[in-house]
């Protein structure tokens, strides 16, 4: 199913709801300014297959473009507006759209690194006509509601935030299926997670994140309806969970961190037993803090493991969770193998890389040693994490390979040292990573982020080093803590972690 279908049976029903607005979009508006921009693009000369870039913050026009390059069997490739002129260049260059479509707000920014590209041939801006790139509204206007004469699926071709080097876009193979075609998320959002045409789904992270997107339009699949806010709040979230009722959600651990660190009376103000699942991956959660999230929730917080790569997806829900604290649940696609530095199987309870076998098949676009390095010798895929299985076949995550750090011959994944830190009421946020010491090769640095930057003093970084040193083993235990008054995040929750590393190794 698709928006088409649910323009028939309910035209008037929300599809999107902005929350920072109240703007309502419903199935029979979506479906029409889609089918717009589906003829809109036709008549730049685009076929099945070529790519529209797309760079801009949250807004309605989003989801439109969206769905009118899934219809047209287009790849749209999402640019994070967190990135500056010469990435977003890097980026135009790398997968050569033909379209690039951006927001008034965007624009400067825009204009500076289309002059990078030559194969856009068309551009426009939502918002009005400026020098070069046309008003989509505009545009669009032109072209009737109906459907374009030939409908197949289209994909996201999603690029890597880029925190350990340069981004490298995940281009899955399009299979031209007739539009309406079942995709997998689809299916996970109603078998796994129980959404239906009744479901509220609250998106609370930036379009161009791969979840956000992929959930959102799949939500659309199903008829339900998504809230898309501007940017993450804490107590924003809540009151968009009370007002709207939502139903269902997605988050990053960073963001539950921030919830938990609201004061009580705040958390205790709004009603969220609308809820019935809410959804964290992305990033490693401290088990204190799902604890508290389940507490608070009710057992309905579900975690997953997964890549834009789609070459896998590991799940678990509360209950098998507080049975295996820590876990990120078994394969539902893919089967897990876990392998030491030769590729070779390793024994249960062991560390090594994890790979997947059986699930999509994916490449790095222009970059086939990068795609070569993610496969072992087996055909198995990774996505560059280390890990192990317990005896029940429930896998747990260690770090990403590319964060260990080698002190002293000693392997230390820096996750650990995080999510404690991040448990302690004093942290708002934190960072652990390597960096160079002359006796040792690395040590272990911390950057936090306190609740109080009045409070960020050598007596601060005294006690959380001895609450380091209470809790963990002297040699993953940061050596020194720095302070800053906030961490480089990306909008997703994404910790921009190779910003902060690089600083240190530039000092050295």
């Amino acid at each position: 199913m698709y928006p088409g279908t649910f323009t028939i049976t309910k035209p008037n029903h929300p599809a999107v709801i902005f929350t920072s607005t109240g703007e309502i979009v419903t199935y029979k508006q979506l479906n029409e300014r889609s089918n717009q921009i589906a003829h809109l693009l036709t008549s730049c000369s685009l076929k099945p297959g070529d790519v529209v870039a797309i760079f801009m913050e949250n807004l309605p026009e989003y989801i439109d473009v969206a769905w009118a390059c899934q219809r047209s069997g287009l790849y749209y490739c999402a640019i994070s507006t967190y990135l500056q002129t010469n990435e977003i260049g890097y980026i135009l260059n790398d997968c050569k759209p033909k379209v690039l479509i951006t927001s008034d707000y965007k624009y400067e920014v825009a204009k500076a690194a289309v002059e990078m590209a030559d194969s856009v041939t068309s551009k426009f801006i939502v918002g009005d006509s400026k020098e070069s790139f046309v008003s989509l509204a505009g545009a669009m206007s032109t072209f009737p509601t109906t459907n374009i004469e030939t409908e197949v699926e289209g994909s996201d071709l999603l690029y890597s935030s880029g925190t350990t080097g340069k981004p490298k876009g995940v281009k899955m193979p399009l299979s031209f299926g007739e539009i309406g075609t079942n995709v997998a998320i689809q299916f996970l959002l109603s078998a796994l997670y129980s959404a239906n045409e009744g479901s509220i789904y609250l998106s609370p992270a930036p379009l161009y994140h791969a979840a956000p997107l992929r959930f959102t339009l799949s939500m659309h699949r199903i008829g339900g309806t998504t809230l898309i806010m501007d940017k993450f709040s804490p107590e924003e979230y809540l009151m968009a969970v009370e007002k709207y009722r939502a139903t269902h959600s997605q988050v990053v651990p960073t963001m539950f961190i921030r919830l938990l660190k609201l004061d009580k009376s705040i958390r205790e103000r709004y009603d969220v037993s609308s809820l019935k699942c809410v959804i964290h991956a992305a990033a490693p959660c401290p088990i204190p803090i799902k604890e508290q999230m389940i507490d608070w929730f009710g057992p309905i917080i579900h975690e997953y493991y997964a890549g834009t790569e789609g070459n896998g997806f590991v799940a678990v829900d509360s209950y098998d969770w507080l049975k295996h604290k820590g876990t990120v649940g078994k394969p539902l696609i893919g089967k897990v193998h876990i392998l030491d530095e030769e590729e070779n199987e390793v024994t249960q309870g062991v560390d090594g890389s994890v790979y997947f076998d059986g699930g999509a098949r994916f490449e790095y676009l222009n970059d086939p040693e990068k795609t070569k390095k993610s496969r072992s010798k087996q055909g198995y895929s990774t996505l560059g994490d280390v890990g192990h299985l317990d005896k029940d076949g429930f896998l747990y995550l260690t770090d990403r390979k590319a964060y260990m750090i080698i002190s002293g011959g000693v392997n230390i994944y820096p996750q650990e040292a995080e999510n404690l830190l991040a448990t302690h009421e004093k942290v708002a946020d934190v960072a652990v990573f390597g960096i160079p010491d002359s006796d040792l090769g690395e040590q272990v640095k911390a950057v936090v982020q306190p609740i109080d930057f009045a409070l960020a003093d050598e007596g601060l970084e005294n006690e959380l080093l001895e609450f380091c040193r209470q809790n963990l083993s002297h040699v993953k235990c940061p050596k020194s803590i720095d302070f800053l008054p906030e961490l480089p995040r990306l909008p997703t929750g994404k910790l921009y972690k190779r910003l902060l590393r690089d600083s240190y190794l530039g000092k050295a």
